[in-house]
């Protein structure tokens, strides 16, 4: 080594969720991994291998192509794939599908998803053992485990005691809530105690915003890092030349809806525009919904004008979709309250304009005291990071969102919709990879 020259952290990323996998969840750790060496990091990530050989949710559960780890060794770092055999729950999912043998399929599910914390046993625990592997033959700094799955954090607690490595717990989203949104007491109380067991030894815990970071101390005590999720810059910069269509006016929605989101509000307001303002070259594009069902059965029962004009896409790799996206007019984002989520990100990245549904509205509200009961929003991260950016429209409520369809229209007709964006570059993942990086780098000095 030449006199000067900074020697590299050594991190090892335990992420069940990472690219080629088309997953929200994997991109956080996919930025670690394309972006620590910049700040003196080099990572090493153990995932599972991916084939994306079905382009839905059975990629999650389908068989490696090879027993083999697999190891990949780039300018950005190393990953080591390790192979993936489904339980037998999930090999009975994809030979019969999901009407046949529910009841065995759900015992053996829920077996494996207790006994995976009391033994290294299910499909995940190869991570445990291909990271294993890796650190009895080369040294490594610090250990971060990305939840959901949160056995990875058993995993990770595990290795940092056997081999003296401080580790850090990222949290995607709280392990555990509160007793009204568990499955069971039962559930509540096992999680509980498992993530109090397996943090007992952790060095920092990370997370993507201030709400989670209070649900975990509401069960841990620890020194909480924020590290929030954000757009990835270079991919941005990929689709930067795509100018917005002007065809037909373009609306986008990203990702799951949620039952205490107001869809049916939204798409009444929609078929009001065709009914009452007979305006009919616009279109609604839906994109990597977990569940059409809902949506398909207020397009068939209640909204049937609206069928020419809604469109439903399935989940898209990020480069992909960042393509569809930037081709559309406005994007549509739901009030997830506490949350933040990671689409607000992409969307600001864009630079097109936001119609956030909505600050204030009764029936709104009431899906949310209904389906999330009485959790405590004392702030609204979504509709700050909006304001801040001027990145779009805070929408009150559903009379509001009905006056200004047929104002967007007009403005799309006269020119196109504008987008004053501004401050976006404070949001991207390469941002957050520095913070990151500063917390493990000043663990050892």
């Amino acid at each position: 080594m030449e006199e000067g020259e900074k020697i590299e952290k050594k991190l090892l990323i335990l992420a069940y969720d990472f690219p080629p996998y088309v997953s929200v969840g994997g991109l956080r750790p996919y930025s670690w991994y394309k972006y620590l060496r910049q700040f003196g990091v080099y990572p090493i990530v153990v995932t599972r291998q991916w084939e994306n050989k079905y382009g839905n949710e059975l990629d999650y559960i389908a068989p490696s192509a090879t027993s083999e780890t697999i190891i990949e060794q780039t300018e950005y770092g190393t990953i080591i794939r390790t192979p993936y055999k489904p339980n037998l729950a999930n090999r009975i999912l994809l030979k019969y599908g999901k009407k046949r043998f529910s009841l065995i399929r759900k015992f053996v599910t829920a077996f494996y998803e207790y006994a995976q914390f009391l033994l290294f046993i299910g499909p995940k625990a190869g991570i445990y053992r291909g990271a294993k592997k890796y650190l009895q033959e080369n040294p490594v700094d610090t250990i971060i485990a990305t939840g959901e799955p949160f056995v990875l954090f058993k995993y990770a607690s595990k290795l940092s005691k056997k081999h003296n490595i401080s580790w850090i717990a990222d949290y995607r989203d709280a392990w555990i809530q509160n007793k009204n949104r568990s499955k069971s007491i039962f559930s509540f109380t096992w999680n509980k105690y498992f993530e109090k067991k397996f943090t007992h030894n952790v060095t920092y815990i990370t997370t993507v915003g201030e709400y989670s970071a209070k649900q975990i101390n509401e069960n841990i005590a620890k020194k909480i890092h924020i590290i929030r999720n954000g757009f990835d810059p270079y991919a941005i910069s990929v689709i930067a030349h795509i100018k917005q269509k002007t065809d037909k006016l373009r609306f986008a929605y990203i990702g799951t809806i949620y039952e205490y989101h107001p869809l049916n509000s939204v798409l009444s307001c929609f078929n009001q525009l065709v009914v009452e303002n007979k305006i009919n070259n616009f279109e609604f594009n839906f994109y990597g919904l977990k569940d059409n069902i809902g949506i398909e059965k207020l397009l068939s029962t209640k909204f049937t004008l609206l069928k020419p004009y809604i469109n439903i896409y399935p989940r898209l790799s990020n480069s992909e979709l960042l393509k569809r996206l930037a081709t559309h007019n406005m994007l549509v984002l739901f009030n997830d309250y506490s949350f933040v989520g990671t689409k607000i990100y992409d969307y600001i990245a864009l630079q097109r304009h936001i119609l956030f549904c909505y600050d204030n509205d009764k029936e709104a509200l009431q899906l949310k005291q209904k389906y999330l009961g009485n959790e405590e929003c004392t702030a609204n991260p979504q509709k700050e990071i909006i304001q801040i950016t001027k990145a779009g429209t805070i929408v009150r409520d559903k009379q509001h969102l009905i006056e200004l369809l047929p104002q967007i229209h007009k403005e799309f007709q006269q020119g196109g919709i504008k987008c004053s964006t501004i401050n976006q570059d404070n949001f991207s993942r390469e941002t957050q990879v520095k913070i990151l990086s500063t917390i493990i780098t000043t663990l050892h000095n």
